[in-house]
Parts: structure tokens; sequence; C-alpha cells
């Protein structure tokens, strides 16, 4: 088999969902590291009064694409913009552009769809399940196509504990799904949902399973391969560590920590968080892509990616929270709320509790403050959607998943050593501190786009705010002895030995015993 970029070379892909996260990684990768390819045919709508190509003209001014502008100046000729909007009929493309795409392109990589996990069921089966079946009959009409990649969800499947590298069969018909909602309004739409979709969380994995049984039902001769990602984080390598554009995911809930505003949300500190960095999706991608299209007789079935990393290297959501808290108290956020030191929760009544008290109270206590000095309340509004946000995540944060990766490991072992490192989608080689931290900061620098040189400003104002802390929990104590403790002989009694019990305590500890007896040494050493 060629490698992958002379398998690239001279040929003309199709792209959808360039402008979303992943697909512009995709755009800058395979430009990047494939730079024989003919062309990369990008389907996008216009937007706000911008034109396809104005939008993408944007998009490959920032900073994702420094890099690429460096090595390869002239890369933007390669890239042609479609008007098209997924939701329409066509695809909304016209007659000319239609011809272009059937006699040019080779390859598919369909990535658009909506990631709103509370997007009502009418509008993410428009995007997620429709758009795919006119992204099949688009590519029955292309000549010279060679493999369409379709990117899933690792969570299309997740009702199921052990998910494997298949295609699952889904409780409802397609068909009459779609005459269903139809002629439903939305109101109708919005009660049956929930017995819909069964015991899947939202109607984002409900349709992207959907969408899978849909391409094994009607891909006929097409050479088709999905990949399935998990929750897809900021880059390990590519083009430089924590790139990040979005809140999307666990980036909102990573700066709403940072920032102090998030301290306590519910999740388990032994579940699994099955992060995959983007740069190891794409890559996975573009293999897919280029292992598909090579073999010279198709596979008999779909073949499908678990692009996870759970089951090779996992790493759990209590180390996440530590990583959280390590890097935001020693490379802060600007104009933090409080002092960052979010706790996760698995027990109800405790996250009810701590939501209260390190939410809903301070949140209420700044608006009044806010009120008082004559400026708009906003903190409560900000809870509120943090509180929506949480309770979206919340199902992914409690739960842990058994995937299958033998696909993935047969792709990693079919590449030729220079593929491998070019192309690297090993999590194996992974280090999960270090890219937390990479991922945080990929926050703070492209997401609120805040220079590193403010970080003096930001520690002294974590400071003030941890001084602040210790003056109010001090004027707590005092309240609590002079409206509790001072009034009880009893109470002051506990409190006098519990203090002088910790103060003995301490003053043994510190004690300098080098030159004592070992049997000294030794019964100190148990006393403290």
């Amino acid at each position: 088999m060629v490698n992958i970029p002379e398998y690239y070379a001279g040929k003309n892909v199709l792209i959808t969902g360039v402008t979303g996260f992943m697909g512009k990684v995709l755009l800058e990768k395979l430009l990047r590291s494939c730079p024989g390819v003919k062309a990369v045919y990008v389907m996008v709508r216009s937007k706000a009064g911008q034109s396809p190509q104005a939008r993408i003209v944007d998009m490959i001014n920032c900073k994702l694409f420094e890099r690429l502008q460096r090595e390869q100046p002239g890369f933007a000729q390669k890239i042609i913009a479609l008007n098209s909007d997924l939701t329409q009929p066509d695809l909304d493309l016209n007659k000319e552009d239609q011809s272009i795409l059937a006699e040019n392109v080779n390859i598919i990589f369909h990535c658009a769809a909506t990631v709103r996990f509370n997007e009502s069921l009418k509008d993410s089966m428009q995007l997620n399940f429709l758009a795919t079946q006119k992204m099949l009959a688009l590519a029955r009409m292309m000549n010279h196509l060679e493999v369409f990649i379709h990117v899933s969800t690792a969570y299309a499947n997740c009702d199921r504990e052990v998910i494997e590298e298949i295609i699952y069969q889904p409780p409802v018909d397609y068909h009459k799904l779609i005459d269903t909602l139809d002629w439903m309004d939305d109101d109708l739409v919005s009660v049956l949902t929930p017995k819909l979709i069964g015991e899947r969380p939202n109607t984002y994995t409900y349709t992207k399973a959907l969408a899978e049984y849909l391409l094994q039902q009607e891909a006929g001769d097409l050479n088709i391969a999905i990949v399935r990602p998990s929750i897809i984080g900021a880059s390990w390598k590519e083009p430089f560590p924590g790139w990040i554009d979005n809140f999307n995911g666990p980036s909102g809930i990573f700066i709403a920590a940072g920032k102090g505003i998030l301290r306590t949300m519910r999740a388990s500190n032994d579940a699994v968080a099955d992060l995959v960095p983007v740069d190891v999706v794409i890559n996975t991608t573009l293999a897919a892509a280029w292992y598909s299209g090579s073999q010279c007789n198709r596979p008999k079935s779909i073949l499908v990616y678990n692009c996870t990393s759970g089951g090779i290297n996992p790493f759990h959501w209590g180390e996440v929270e530590y990583c959280i808290n390590m890097t935001f108290k020693t490379n802060p956020l600007e104009q933090a709320f409080r002092r960052p030191n979010v706790n996760l929760r698995s027990n109800q009544f405790t996250y009810q509790y701590w939501t209260t008290v390190s939410h809903t109270l301070p949140a209420l206590l700044y608006d009044g403050y806010l009120k008082l000095t004559g400026r708009k309340p906003r903190m409560m509004k900000t809870i509120t959607r943090l509180h929506k946000a949480m309770m979206v995540l919340e199902y992914f944060t409690s739960h842990s998943w058994v995937w299958n990766t033998d696909n993935i490991t047969m792709l990693l072992a079919q590449m030729s050593p220079e593929d491998k490192k070019m192309f690297n989608f090993d999590v194996r080689q992974l280090h999960w501190a270090e890219y937390m931290e990479n991922y945080c900061m990929g926050t703070k620098k492209y997401v609120l786009n805040e220079e590193l040189s403010g970080l003096p400003a930001a520690r002294k104002h974590l400071n003030k705010l941890r001084n602040i802390r210790y003056t109010f929990n001090t004027i707590l104590l005092v309240l609590i002895w002079r409206v509790f403790i001072a009034r009880s002989q009893m109470a002051r009694n506990i409190w006098f030995f519990v203090w002088t019990a910790v103060a003995i305590n301490q003053a043994q500890c510190r004690l300098q015993y080098d030159g004592f007896p070992q049997c000294l040494q030794t019964f100190i050493s148990r006393s403290c």
C-alpha cells in the first residue's frame, strides 16, 4: 500500500462541516501533511451576510492556520468554497456545482452535524440524519468516488455498556419516524421525544445512531467507513498543543472552574473521562480514508472505528478535577470570581447542598452587591446557564463504557513507521497531566484570548481573593463563637479541648529530634 500522503496526492476531497471545530483541524492537517492533494471542496452556507468564500477567508486567517501559512503560503488556492445548506433540498447546490462535484470528487469527509445535546428532535433529525441521507444521494452521483467517511460519535449507542465496532439496529424504523415527524407539531414531538429516545440521554446520540443505521441500509455500492470519537478535546500536538476555539463540551466547564464560578459538579471520581484530542480524531479519520480507499476490494461490511481512549489509556474524572485545580491555581484566568477549587460529587443530596452553598448563595450575594452599586445583576443568570450545561453533561460524567478498538489497532498496524509518526493516533503515548495543562492553558489563550503577560496580575488577583476568603472565614468563626460557643460552658470546654489537642500535636511534629535516641524518635513519630 502507498503511504498516506501519496494516496491523497492528486485527489479531490469534499468536506462538510469545515467551519466547525473538527472540520477546521481536518482541513489544516490535510493540506499541511498531504501537500500533493489537488483540491479541497468545502460546502458552506452563507451566514450573517457573509458569503461562503468570505467565511473561509476569515477562517483561514486564524491562529490554527499560521503554521500552514508559513510552510505553504499558497494553500488557500486549493480550497474551493461551494454555497450549500444541508437542511435544504438537494443540499441547496446549484446544477453547476453538482456537476463539478460529480466529475471531480474522490473522497468525502462528512463531518457536519449539530452537537447540541438539547436540540429538538426535529432539528436534530434534520441535521444529523436527513443531511446524511442527502450526502449519500450526492455521493451516488459521483463518478470517481473512492471512499465516504462519516464522522459519528462513540456515544451513539451509549444505552449499551459494551460497544463493539459494529452498527446496531435502532429500536424504531427510521422511515416511519420521518413520516411521523412531518405531520407532528413541535409540542407533540417534545412530549414524545423521551419515549422515542428511550435510555439514551439526548436527541444527539439518538439521531447519530439512526444515521449509522441509515448508512448501512442505503450504502449500496459505496465504500463507507465510520469514525466514532468520544469527547473531543483540545489538540495534543498538532498544529500546536492545546488549540481549542469553543466553549463546547468540557471546555466551557474548564473555563467556569478556572474562573471560580464552578465549585461543584455531579460526577463520579472513578468514572472514565473518555477524552480524545482533536488531532487524534483527525489523524484517525485521514488514515481510515486511506485504508478503505487503498483496498482493491470493498469490505463486506462498513468499517467502524471507535476512536476512544478509556480502554487504552484510561483517565478518570477525579484526575480531571485535580489537573484543573492545579493548573488554574498556578496559571490563573484573569478576573476570576473566586479561587479555582472545583469538587466532584456523586451523591445527589451532597451535590444539591454544595450547589446551593457554593453557587446559588454567592451568586445572590454578588448580584445584591451589583444592585447596591448601581450595576446590572448578572451572576445568577450565569449560574443558571452553567447548571443547565452541567445537567446535559451529567450523564457522561457519571457513567463509564467499554469500547472495542480492534479496528483502531488494525489500522495502526497497517501504517508505515513514517505514517505512524506523521498521523499519530496512538493514545498510549498520551501523558494526561501534560495534556490537561496544555488544554487548560489553551482555553485561556485561544478561547478567552488572554495573554500570558497578564499572569502576574492574575496571580495577584487570586491572592487578593484568598485574603478575602480568609477574612470572611475569620469573621464567620468569630460570629459562631459569639452566638453559640460563648454562651455555653460545655461548648467552651469542648472548643478549648479540641484546639489544645491540635496545638500540642502540631508542636510535637515540629520538634527536631535527629539527635534523640531511636526509641524516643519512635515515640514522638507515633505521637504525631
